[in-house]
């Protein structure tokens, strides 16, 4: 038997140019793969997926699968995966349902094995989800961020852009950006300070997230005047708004100390 014999490619699907697909291979009707893709064996591709370029999928990956949802009623949804993003063996991606129509992973980014992004999820640009990580419906992961291996994040809450997950975190409450948070049960742990320097953060713009956070956590006021003393005492930039805009948005509270 040849190895194109293995495969069920649905005529319909839009496969790029240079897509590599490895024997044993589902991919059904309504699927986009962009260019230079590349699907090993034993990979299932369902409907709604749309999956950029050079992206590289591992073996036993399901993508779009039904959400694990009691609402879900076969509505039509997505699963988008961004270009150039690594998805390892046994991982799988729910797609979307009606609340927001699509799962969404970004670009660059790294599904280590046994990972699961559940429905309606957001991963932005250039996040790892370390091995056995486990996404709930309805979360939201900012760009750059990091999720130790064995994270299990409740439904519908939010990872702020440039954290660090420790391994085998349970995540309960919104994680603000650029922090680092660790133990049990979770808690913040200071400034991401490796992670920051790493993508080119200078030490004056290291120093102005940490003395923002020593007020937040350390004041002894809640998080809301905490955030208002904030904005009082420290001059406009991108970093003090990022994280008071994250704070003020909160709807499952701010992770403790």
């Amino acid at each position: 038997m040849s190895i194109e014999a293995t495969q069920f490619i649905h005529p319909n699907a839009k496969i790029g140019k240079n897509v590599k697909i490895g024997p044993m291979v589902v991919i059904e009707e309504d699927v986009e793969i962009g260019d230079g893709t590349e699907i090993a064996h034993h990979v299932t591709i369902l409907n709604g997926s749309r999956i950029g370029k050079n992206v590289k999928i591992s073996s036993n990956v399901v993508i779009s699968v039904i959400p694990q949802d009691l609402k879900f009623s076969g509505e039509h949804a997505l699963t988008e995966i961004g270009d150039n993003t690594v998805i390892r063996e046994y991982a799988s991606v729910s797609r979307g349902t009606a609340a927001s129509g699509t799962t969404k992973i970004g670009k660059n980014c790294f599904l280590m094995t046994y990972s699961h992004v559940s429905h309606d999820c957001v991963v932005e640009d250039n996040c790892i989800l370390v091995s056995t990580t486990q996404l709930a419906g309805h979360i939201e992961v900012g760009e750059h961020s990091i999720l130790g291996g064995g994270t299990i994040v409740h439904q519908f809450s939010k990872i702020g852009k440039h954290t660090m997950v420790g391994g085998g975190a349970v995540v309960r409450k919104d994680i603000p950006p650029y922090a680092k948070v660790a133990k049990e049960p979770l808690t913040f742990y200071g400034v991401n300070i490796v992670g920051l320097r790493r993508k080119g953060f200078s030490n004056d713009v290291i120093f102005e997230i940490q003395a923002i956070y020593k007020v937040i956590y350390d004041s002894g006021l809640n998080f809301t005047k905490a955030a208002n003393l904030v904005e009082e005492d420290f001059p406009q930039s991108e970093h003090r708004d990022t994280i008071l805009d994250f704070i003020r948005s909160s709807d499952r509270g701010i992770l403790s100390n």
